[in-house]
């Protein structure tokens, strides 16, 4: 993928913006668990990335994702795992759908606000007991005159205790477990929402994450997203950028792990030599430099067949996985060459320990992605299994 100016130049926007509006503050929203998402989204609201490939006339820029791309990895130089995942909820999880498929009206009413940073939004799809298994919800949301009424719970929603609606998957009919549902936006302020509950994580500590319990909260039909019963569909569209976001901001804040341990590694001694001196250490470390250059190129690859128009379900799958398991691995070694300095709280390369184990199990979890894969190779069995399908392989 070939990188222009522009794309550079945006980059480093970005990047300033994090240097400057996150770094200095991260210390203080790790403790308190919570960020102050309207105004930091505001402030990016006025700078105009928070519709970077949204359209122009609800505020975005109108570019492809590439600049997404660009910047999704300018983020990944937050000192947390927590903010750039909280930002990609407002710009890639919980608008791509309504971008794609809303009404005017509701683009007006919701996009262009959350475009603007006046609004925050979440997606709400899981649920305790349907997390990867998108296809299991049990929230419904039946008609009565001019609205929805949805009755359910949603779980581990991201931004929940601030946000002011949320894109969320609910049951509108009977049959088909893919083709009963639909994407509606929901105001958390509606009477019979309660989503009092903030949850207590092992990382990503300074997002709020919430529960949400949903009791008879009418809804206005007009706040459908796109057409009733292709809510499944339209959620696996927005997994991909999602995917494709996630792996992104993967990338720097690695990089940025690995030049730390270079560093501490040449500072500190051990039996009389540098520890980055044991041929292991430094081999090891060219090991996981490789590792992250490959995230970086799959990547970029399954962004320019996105922006083309060719199918990138396989790859954004792939890039999903990869990023998991190479942030496990870059984030494990880094902490073991750190040695007890690494296990202390407070210490950056433990917390992009912490932060980094989530990204195998959000946003489908790593068995889900090679569910994926193994289904788009044509590598699964011929029968039937006995068991219900992992959600996203029926897509």
């Amino acid at each position: 993928m070939k990188l222009t100016h522009e794309h550079k130049e945006l980059h480093r926007t970005v990047v300033k913006f994090v240097e400057d509006e996150l770094n200095p503050h991260i210390e203080e929203w790790e403790a308190a668990g919570i960020w102050p998402a309207h105004d930091v989204l505001k402030r990016m609201g006025d700078l105009g990335l928070l519709g970077v490939n949204k359209p122009t006339e609800y505020g975005g820029m109108g570019l492809d994702y590439s600049y997404e791309l660009m910047f999704a990895m300018a983020l990944g130089r937050c000192h947390c795992g927590s903010l750039p995942m909280a930002i990609g909820v407002q710009t890639d999880m919980a608008t791509p759908a309504l971008a794609r498929f809303g009404s005017d009206e509701l683009r007006n009413e919701y996009l262009a606000p959350a475009i603007a940073g006046e609004q925050v939004v979440s997606i709400a799809v899981s649920e305790a007991g349907a997390g990867s298994d998108v296809a299991s919800i049990k929230t419904t949301a039946t008609k009565d005159g001019g609205d929805y009424v949805i009755n359910g719970s949603k779980m581990w929603i991201t931004n929940g205790t601030q946000s002011d609606w949320a894109c969320m998957l609910v049951n509108t009919g009977e049959g088909k477990a893919h083709k009963n549902k639909s994407l509606v936006v929901v105001p958390l302020d509606a009477k019979g929402v309660d989503r009092q509950t903030k949850l207590d994580k092992l990382g990503m500590r300074s997002s709020d994450t919430a529960m949400i319990f949903l009791d008879n909260v009418r809804v206005p039909q007009r706040n459908l997203i796109g057409q009733e019963g292709m809510g499944f569909m339209y959620q696996m569209l927005q997994f991909q950028e999602e995917r494709l976001f996630g792996a992104a901001t993967a990338i720097e804040g690695l990089e940025n792990n690995l030049d730390e341990t270079i560093e501490y590694a040449r500072s500190r001694k051990a039996f009389g030599q540098s520890v980055l001196d044991n041929q292991y250490v430094h081999f090891r470390l060219a090991e996981l430099k490789t590792e992250i250059e490959s995230l970086k190129a799959l990547t970029m690859q399954a962004t320019e067949d996105y922006i083309n128009g060719r199918d990138a379900s396989m790859l954004a799958s792939m890039c999903k996985l990869k990023a998991g398991r190479v942030s496990r691995e870059v984030t494990d070694a880094c902490l073991q060459f750190w040695g007890g300095q690494g296990f202390m709280w407070e210490n950056r390369i433990a917390r992009a320990y912490r932060d980094s184990r989530l990204v195998s199990i959000g946003g489908g979890a790593d068995e889900i992605m090679l569910g994926i894969i193994c289904k788009l190779m044509g590598t699964l069995p011929s029968r039937k299994p006995t068991s219900t399908k992992p959600a996203d392989q029926a897509a």
